[in-house]
């Protein structure tokens, strides 16, 4: 009987074709697996063993491993970010075929972009952020997978172009490009990403002015838009309008004009605006429809007109910056009642009227900054009804009364600034106490009462000048112990300066002058180790100046005049750049330190004392005539002794020049050591060839500078070391400090080591170009005479220009310390070892001098102080102690020179442009007459203001009181770029400012942001 061919395909045949595809299925997988488990065990072969892939072994399942995901048992993501990783990305990670996740971000892997990546045909997701690549986006990057959905290429240092291909990756929906160096085009062909949701292109400010290549009606699919800080110039067309799907928009911090498009207001899906630092002028657009805003910063445009009704109408809203415009009118009394506002920002500009009473009353406010309008009356009673009110900032306006008595329970409360108003009455009893309270400013006002026993533990800066205060300084004052500035003039104090008040181990600041004090001073003085300025002038006070005030280490300006002082001048008083003793009734001779015309109006009114020399217009001692005559014999010796020794070492210099000549003609016979930091397309005997005279560029630190033209390079710079035997060891420890520096750090704001060139004689490094050579060069004007090739054609350096160098600077020096490990001390800050590129972006160059530190905030000793006179810090004369400190005091220096247009040797014999600055701050100069004259205009005076208070800051005689880097770049960018995120008083350079808590040395520094 014979089975119908059907019955074999039903049962087993069909079962088993069933099992046979099967097992090579399994077969395939298995084969397939091995594969890639190879794959990645090279992977980690190739990084060379790191110990975070330790777990990468035969005997693991690698899709267990936490760095690699598979589906149905292949490998489709590989995660190895954050790893430290320094190789390049191996050529052979496509062969795991069937990859669609890569991310190697947060590395330092160099060189160009990885073309391997081409091969993998399955990617969709491509991040390589936060890597050292460098050179140019490739041209055919659209080679990448057309499955690509994420490309993230930010925070790298690829330069040059965006190129127009990347507008062919058409299934991309996140695109990001921020924070890297183009300095080409925009593509207009990024407008066919029509999938696109989110674009990020910020912080690129090596952008050439450019404006809106792209049609924006394509982009209906846009969520996300950052384009801050591009250099993104011209009007916004209206079309933006269009973007329906738009969410978040950030053009802040560029040169964008025109008004504001009246479409954005109209985006139904919008939540954040940005639109702060540019120049957007006429009115707010009156019709507001973006319902769902949460976020509105309009801070630093050219906007004037009223605030619109419709901002009422934003429910939603949290955050209302329209700070530093031209605003005029009342605040809608809509604003004070909507739910969700958070911060308040409308300071400096010129608006008037009441305050709405409803401010805090329906929402839990936490910010409020009115400062620098016309405001008048009454403050709204319910600013901290909800107690999280952090910020009151409402100085420079008209308000008057008594302040709101449910202040007196605000706790949250951090700064309280209402100075410069026309307030009255007492203060709330528990604002005095408020537990969180740092800044208590209300100077130049009408307040009345006396001091409490006890005041919040955590104010550091106590202002409460030109006010009526009365009755006497409490003891309690023991207990104010993190008090920093205590600033009382003008007011109606009374009885004697208490002992306890010599209890405050932070005080820099006392400021007591013109009120009714009596009374000897404390004699425990000795504990005010932080004292900076005392100003008791104005007082009953008598009695003796007690010899202790000689041991306060850092005091620097006294001020005792119009008071009943006797007796003679302490013998020992500390180094002061500003003394006034004047109108007293001192007796006796004038320390030997204070015979100098400096001092000529600190001692008059004292018919007791006299003085050795008649510069100082007093009566002068009996041995003036003996002290003469010893003086001048002591300078005839000093001179003979110069003369010989300029002989001498003028002699030695001829020496030096010939041996030198001598070694030149021999240096290009000898083999030369060719060291490359970079892919490079010259060699040595190209560098060496071109060493000619006329490709000087100029001499410094150890050796002369060459520019030098390479093919398809353009210029390099090249300094060559002295080659002089008597300093070889010095030498070659300077030049190996510098190569290893330089070569293991990678910043913008950084001169860039392409190679060094070394053999017995010399020694070469090879730099970048900066076509705009050394900031000093610009600063003092020498490009007048300079024969530099390429040199300025006379052009002033602008402010704004100065403010982003100063902003690049501390870039570079705050990654230096604080990024590096170990972190870097520069040593040789000043304004010839910063260099310039065309578009005024500052690089920290000459390493030389640089010391690695074993670990943040270590101090070294140094076998001797080196350095330049004027910027050398006062700890690393005295001691040769190296700390990250020394950099900023130097840096403090630099910006004075920036903010005044002096040199860092500016001043008399005795001093320098730090001392002198810091004489002109403690004897309450205004500050705007010491301004750089050539630069200075209105727009820019307080800004100018604030960089030279700051480096007044960095100059501080004691290294705790200095701001860290960090500290220093945040204020500077507080300045030049985010204006919505602090204050600003405009035109008044001589006032107070707010405060900068120092973590490391628990120190407030006093800084005007």
């Amino acid at each position: 009987m014979s089975i119908p061919a059907t019955s074999c395909m039903k049962f087993p045949c069909y079962n088993f074709l069933i099992l046979f595809f099967l097992l090579i299925y399994a077969n395939s997988q298995s084969q397939l697996y091995d594969q890639e488990h190879l794959v990645l065990l090279n992977i980690k072969q190739y990084l060379q063993n790191p110990p975070f892939l330790s777990h990468w072994n035969s005997s693991s399942a690698h899709c267990s491993w936490p760095e690699i995901k598979c589906i149905t048992g292949s490998v489709t993501a590989i995660t190895l970010s954050n790893s430290n990783i320094t190789q390049t990305i191996p050529s052979f990670i496509c062969d795991l075929t069937n990859l669609t996740h890569v991310d190697f971000s947060y590395n330092s892997i160099p060189g160009d972009f990885p073309k391997p990546l081409y091969n993998c045909s399955k990617l969709e997701y491509l991040d390589l952020s936060r890597n050292n690549f460098n050179g140019m986006i490739p041209h055919d990057i659209d080679h990448l997978s057309a499955n690509l959905q994420y490309l993230s290429l930010g925070s790298t240092n690829f330069t040059g172009d965006i190129p127009a291909s990347i507008g062919k990756l058409n299934q991309l929906i996140e695109l990001h490009l921020e924070y890297c160096l183009f300095n080409g085009s925009v593509p207009s062909e990024i407008e066919n990403l029509s999938n696109l949701e989110y674009l990020d292109m910020s912080s690129n400010y090596n952008f050439p002015e450019w404006k809106l290549p792209w049609n924006l009606t394509k982009f209906t699919k846009m969520k996300v838009f950052y384009l801050f800080s591009t250099n993104l110039v011209g009007e916004i067309p209206e079309t933006i309008g269009d973007m329906v799907a738009l969410e978040k928009l950030d053009l802040s911090q560029n040169g964008v004009t025109g008004g504001i498009p009246s479409g954005l207001l109209l985006l139904k899906n919008l939540t954040t605006l940005y639109l702060y630092n540019n120049s957007f002028s006429g009115e707010i657009p009156s019709v507001v429809e973006a319902l769902n805003l949460i976020n509105l910063d309009l801070t630093r445009n050219n906007l004037e007109g009223k605030i619109p009704d419709d901002l009422g109408k934003l429910q939603q809203l949290s955050w209302l910056g329209l700070s530093l415009n031209s605003l005029s009118g009342v605040i809608p009394e809509s604003l004070g009642r909507l739910p969700n506002l958070k911060d308040f920002r409308v300071f400096y500009n010129n608006l008037s009227g009441t305050l709405p009473p409803d401010f805090g009353r329906y929402s839990k406010l936490e910010t409020f900054l009115i400062a620098n309008n016309s405001f008048s009356g009454k403050l709204p009673e319910n600013l901290c009804y909800y107690g999280v009110l952090l910020n009151l900032s409402i100085y420079e306006n008209n308000l008057n009364g008594e302040l709101p008595e449910s202040l007196g329970n605000c706790s949250s409360l951090l700064d309280l600034k209402m100075h410069n108003n026309e307030f009255s009455g007492n203060i709330p009893s528990g604002l005095w106490t408020s537990f969180n309270l740092s800044n208590f400013m209300v100077s130049h006002n009408k307040f009345t009462g006396v001091l409490p026993e006890r005041l919040s533990w955590n104010v550091s800066r106590f202002e409460i000048s030109y006010n009526q205060f009365s009755g006497k300084i409490p003891s309690g004052v023991s207990s104010w112990t993190n008090l920093v500035v205590f600033e009382a003039s003008k007011n109606y104090f009374n009885g004697s300066i208490p002992q306890e008040l010599t209890a405050l181990p932070k005080l820099t600041t006392l400021l007591l002058d013109q009120n009714q004090l009596t009374g000897p001073l404390p004699s425990d003085i000795v504990s005010w180790k932080s004292l900076v300025t005392l100003n008791l002038r104005q007082n009953q006070l008598s009695g003796q100046i007690p010899d202790a005030i000689g041991q306060l280490p850092v005091l620097s300006q006294l001020d005792l005049a119009e008071n009943e002082f006797s007796g003679q001048i302490p013998s020992l008083l500390p180094r002061l750049t500003n003394l006034n003793l004047s109108y007293n009734h001192l007796t006796g001779r004038i320390p030997m330190e204070f015979e100098n015309p400096v001092y000529a109006s600190s001692f008059l009114g004292n018919s007791g004392l006299c003085a050795d020399t008649p510069a100082l217009d007093l009566t002068l001692c009996n041995s003036s005539l003996q002290r003469t005559s010893k003086g001048s014999s002591w300078s005839i010796g000093l001179i003979i002794s110069l003369v010989v020794i300029a002989l001498f070492l003028a002699l030695l210099a001829s020496l030096l020049i010939i041996r030198f000549h001598r070694k030149r003609k021999q240096g290009l016979d000898n083999s030369w050591k060719f060291i490359s930091f970079q892919r490079l397309n010259f060699t040595e005997s190209s560098i060496v060839s071109s060493m000619t005279e006329q490709n000087i560029i100029g001499s410094g630190g150890y050796g002369t500078v060459y520019r030098i033209d390479v093919d398809g390079l353009g210029y390099v710079a090249v300094k060559k070391i002295w080659n002089n035997k008597k300093l070889d060891h010095k030498l070659e420890n300077s030049f190996r400090a510098e190569v290893r520096i330089l070569s293991s750090i990678r910043h913008n704001n950084i001169v860039k080591l392409m190679c060094c060139i070394s053999n017995e004689d010399s020694m070469l490094l090879v730099y970048e170009y900066l076509e705009n050579h050394s900031l000093d060069k610009w600063l003092q004007k020498k490009s007048k005479s300079s024969s530099v090739p390429g040199s300025m054609n006379h052009v002033v350096l602008d402010w704004p220009k100065r403010l982003k160098i100063a902003i690049g600077i501390a870039q570079g020096l705050s990654y230096m310390h604080h990024d590096c490990s170990p972190p870097v001390v520069h040593r040789d800050v000043k304004t010839s070892n910063i260099l310039l590129d065309t578009q005024f972006n500052a690089k920290v160059a000459d390493f030389g001098l640089a010391k690695m530190l074993t670990k943040p905030g270590e101090v070294n000793t140094m076998s001797a102080v080196i350095g330049s006179f004027g910027y050398i810090a006062p700890e690393y004369v005295q001691t040769t102690r190296v700390s990250e400190k020394i950099d900023v005091f130097s840096f403090g220096v630099v910006l004075l020179e920036l903010a005044t247009g002096k040199e860092a040797n500016y001043g008399d014999q005795h001093s320098s442009l730090s001392e002198w600055a810091w004489r002109h701050i403690l004897v309450g100069s205004n500050v705007e007459e010491l301004l750089d004259k050539d630069v200075m205009e209105a727009s820019y005076s307080d800004e100018m203001c604030s960089v030279f208070r700051l480096g007044v800051m960095c100059t501080a005689t004691l290294p705790a009181s200095r701001p860290s880097m960090k500290e220093a770049l945040q204020i500077l960018l507080s300045l030049g770029e985010s204006f919505a995120y602090g204050e600003k008083n405009y035109g008044h350079c001589y006032d107070a400012m707010p405060l900068l808590k120092n973590s490391k040395s628990d120190t407030m520094l006093d800084v005007d942001i």
